[in-house]
């Protein structure tokens, strides 16, 4: 299935050798992975090197507000059964440090790229994919991205005509209307805990109703399509009414929905279930996340959760009271500016937990656990908060700068 395999003309091997230079000086100045300076070095040079390092390539598409990055891992650890894989397992997901991603994989079969919601529509322009997986659409970074509406209109309009399969969250309408432009469209029953961005009609405006698991417009008709694919409990329904189970290292319900269309997107290509879904046991961590680490002598499990939807998600892994909880939120450009998000989270599921809290907007969410009615301590430090904290394990859930920070101080 992998496309025109012409030579990278004198140009694109300049401008890769010149990312991958660039990057390395980034690397060696301490300044992260370089990907990304890299990717736009490389594409100063050449500004279609995207289109030509994936002209070779089986290009795996996978774009949501949550769970990219490990949806993007399960799928390439997935495809390795039919061949290798470049990808950014790093999430640096705009196009610079897409480019640098696909610049290291000039043997790979398969590519598996996460893309920034705001980018989908340029990346397959750019790269012709042979799969797109849209997971789901919710409010993040309210400074930077559009409106979800207005990213789902983004989306259909980017995605019409596109000879890609769609695979895509048949429980999530914003998704569904997004997906709803593509011809090939293959609907995965992923589940949606949050639904406060999906009440009114994103066709007509109208309210959504939603009895049980389905959902509907009362006005226009819009409504949820059958899937064909299934998350079910800790099983996946295939097309076939097959039940395979799932066996992840990663926790929780939304990981499980992670691999379900991981499930389905494998299987595009050749990858039966069976085999999939065990090559998804390898991954035991992502980028950081869930990983548990020593610190001060105490066992961190560390969590990412960047939006309201994910921040919900995340209350349904951590252990029960009364086990201490740290949360640390920054507002830096990776992050939004905007943080009126913290009151969309219902913080009153830590009732019981020690909280303890940091970052740089520790005062914005400590008015906001005030506000819920709970008990937490302000801190300055991680060490400190780590001081503080009860015996046992301590959960610590951080959006992205924060949890970046808080990798490198207990050095992982």
């Amino acid at each position: 299935m992998a496309g025109n395999t012409e030579p990278l003309s004198p140009r694109a091997k300049l401008a890769v050798t010149a990312g991958k230079a660039a990057a390395a000086v980034s690397r060696a100045a301490g300044r992260g992975s370089g990907s990304v300076i890299g990717g736009r070095v490389a594409l100063k040079l050449d500004p279609d090197l995207l289109g030509r390092l994936a002209q070779h390539l089986d290009v795996i598409l996978v774009s949501a507000t949550n769970g990219k990055t490990t949806t993007t891992r399960l799928i390439a650890e997935a495809l390795r059964a039919a061949g290798p894989v470049v990808s950014n397992a790093l999430g640096a997901n705009m196009p610079a440090g897409i480019t640098s991603a696909l610049a290291g994989g000039s043997d790979a079969k398969f590519g598996v790229i996460e893309v920034d919601e705001k980018y989908l529509a340029g990346v397959a322009r750019d790269t012709t994919p042979k799969a797109i997986a849209l997971l789901n659409l919710s409010r993040d970074q309210l400074d930077r991205a559009a409106e979800t509406r207005m990213m789902a209109e983004h989306w259909r309009e980017g995605l019409s005509g596109s000879k890609a399969v769609v695979i895509a969250n048949a429980d999530d309408p914003l998704v569904v209307w997004a997906a709803s432009s593509s011809a090939n469209v293959v609907w995965v029953a992923a589940g949606q805990a949050w639904k406060d961005d999906a009440w009114s009609c994103p066709s007509c405006g109208g309210v959504m109703q939603r009895p049980g698991d389905d959902w509907f417009c009362g006005q226009c008709g819009f409504r949820r399509p059958a899937p064909s694919w299934a998350l079910n409990g800790d099983y996946v329904l295939d097309p076939h009414g097959s039940a395979w189970p799932i066996h992840l290292q990663l926790p929780g319900r939304a990981n499980k929905a992670n691999a379900a269309t991981s499930a389905a997107v494998a299987a595009v290509f050749g990858v039966p279930p069976q085999v999939a879904l065990e090559r998804m046991y390898q991954v035991q961590a992502v980028a950081g996340r869930y990983d548990v680490v020593t610190f001060q002598n105490r066992e961190l499990r560390l969590l990412l959760a960047k939006n309201p939807a994910g921040w919900l998600e995340t209350f349904s892994l951590i252990d029960p009271p009364p086990t201490p909880v740290i949360l640390s939120v920054n507002a830096r450009g990776a992050d939004g500016t905007d943080t009126s998000w913290l009151w969309d989270v219902d913080y009153t599921q830590l009732a019981g937990h020690p909280i303890f809290v940091l970052g740089d907007r520790k005062l914005d969410l400590a008015v906001r656990l005030e506000v819920a009615g709970l008990d937490f301590r302000v801190c300055e430090t991680l060490d400190e908060a780590v001081q503080y904290a009860p015996p046992g394990r301590i959960e610590v859930i951080a959006n992205y700068t924060a949890f970046q920070d808080l990798r490198r101080r207990v050095g992982n």
